[in-house]
């Protein structure tokens, strides 16, 4: 059975000193790194928003980390972040981007956010990874990147119920915590499903 791996938004405004940082998030720059050297299918997720995203707690006039109860199901507001063409909005510049076989950008719809690698928010509109990964005979995919409880559990969560096995690289994942414990919560729920935890070493064996 082929696998790929997906590294998930390891972007500069979710990294160290961006407009939605994760703490330690730069951390898992080298461990992706060591993936893409080694898996020769991969893909690279980039959030791609346009100015005034629906995500944006100022495009709601709200304060960030709240949420907009109005939308259904609620969602969380967020700083603005990734916006296209900005440089927060690029790749780490030590992530080696040039390994990538796809580089797969999401949130481009100004009224629909998209954590999921494979399917938008509103839980309707594929991507089109699924179908890329199936036409190459992918049934397991390996995944590391940024944030553990948001992208990441959303793009496992996903892959499981397309009928793929799933890999997470522990030391390759960090949490943003809009509230503490998140990212805890968000790996015993990928555990849950059926995702494997394993270290970096383990993947690479």
């Amino acid at each position: 059975m082929r696998s790929a791996l997906i590294v998930i938004d390891v972007q500069n405004d979710f990294c160290p000193g961006g407009a939605l940082a994760v703490p330690r998030g730069d951390e898992v720059v080298p461990v992706a790194n060591r993936l893409l050297a080694q898996m020769p299918l991969s893909v690279i997720t980039q959030d791609w928003h346009p100015a005034g995203h629906v995500s944006f707690a100022s495009s709601r006039g709200a304060a960030p980390y709240s949420i907009d109860a109005a939308s259904n199901p609620p969602r969380m507001l967020w700083p603005d972040h990734c916006v296209a063409g900005t440089r927060g909005a690029g790749f780490h510049p030590l992530l080696d981007t040039d390994r990538a076989r796809l580089i797969l950008r999401k949130g481009t719809d100004l009224n629909l956010d998209s954590y999921s690698a494979f399917i938008e928010n509103d839980r309707r509109t594929p991507t089109g990874l699924a179908g890329w990964l199936a036409a190459l005979g992918v049934g397991s995919v390996v995944l590391a990147g940024l944030a553990t409880d948001y992208c990441v559990k959303a793009t496992a969560l996903d892959a499981r119920a397309l009928g793929f096995g799933v890999d997470i690289v522990a030391e390759g994942v960090r949490g943003v915590e809009a509230s503490p414990g998140d990212a805890e919560r968000a790996l015993s729920a990928m555990a849950a499903a059926g995702c494997r935890i394993l270290s970096l070493n383990e993947v690479l064996r």
